[in-house]
């Protein structure tokens, strides 16, 4: 049996799949490569009340110049839980990379996008979703790992009608698990994606720029550098990888 990672995207060819959009580089790479391949895209975006909404302006820019069949955008307000400085009054840190999971990390987010996702998909009558998560290039978050994602795929068949009547067999594909961000910056230009539509700072300036400090904004500006693309993004500071 094959891994999220190892399916091949020619097979979702003529496919109804459901792909989490976040707005953000990886997100959009994803998707872009979904529909290179032929899929029949459905994204779902989530308002959890996040720092950098901005991302949610992005995701809709980038759905309507991937034409996507449809994009639906699920309010889920987790700044009622707390516990990052996402959806928190938690400093998000500027000093670059640290040991351990930062406090970007949301708890469970993943696993609660993953699992809208599937809703939307059983409902729909999909049986693949799509993830941009990345385990190489990312900020150390335990939900993007290739055990997460394995994981989450075994679960659907077990969470749903569809998976214990036997009338669906969901898959989770993850295409960018093992890739860098320069890998993806490429693999972005290969589809053919405006990058400049993508949305990745954390804590965006006032003056909705991004604020070139973050991890996000280091990864993002990492990953043009070492694939030779110019990086369209307006930071305010320029990042030092």
């Amino acid at each position: 049996m094959t891994t999220p990672v190892e399916r091949p995207l020619a097979a979702l060819a003529g496919r109804p799949v459901v792909a989490l959009l976040s707005g953000g580089l990886d997100s959009a790479v994803a998707t872009a490569m979904a529909m290179q391949a032929g899929a029949h895209m459905t994204a779902l975006s989530v308002d959890y009340g996040q720092r950098h909404a901005r991302e949610l302006e992005a995701a809709r820019a980038l759905a309507r110049a991937l034409r996507l069949d449809r994009h639906v955008v699920v309010p889920l307000d987790l700044r009622a839980i707390g516990g990052s400085a996402l959806t928190a009054d938690i400093a998000v840190p500027k000093e670059g990379p640290s040991p351990g999971i930062p406090p970007t990390y949301v708890p469970a987010r993943n696993t609660l996008f993953l699992s809208l996702a599937l809703a939307l998909a059983e409902a729909t009558g999909a049986q693949d979703l799509l993830i941009g998560v990345n385990a190489l290039d990312y900020s150390g978050y335990p939900d993007c790992r290739p055990a997460f994602v394995e994981a989450f795929e075994r679960l659907a068949g077990l969470a749903t009608r569809a998976g214990v009547e036997g009338t669906a067999r969901f898959r989770v594909h993850a295409p960018l698990l093992h890739l860098n961000k320069a890998q993806i910056v490429s693999q972005g230009i290969a589809a053919g994606l405006d990058l400049g539509l993508t949305w990745s700072c954390y804590d965006p300036t006032p003056d909705g720029r991004h604020c070139g400090l973050c991890d996000s904004c280091r990864l993002r500006r990492k990953g043009f550098l070492e694939a030779g693309v110019p990086d369209p993004t307006d930071y305010a500071r320029c990042p030092t990888p």
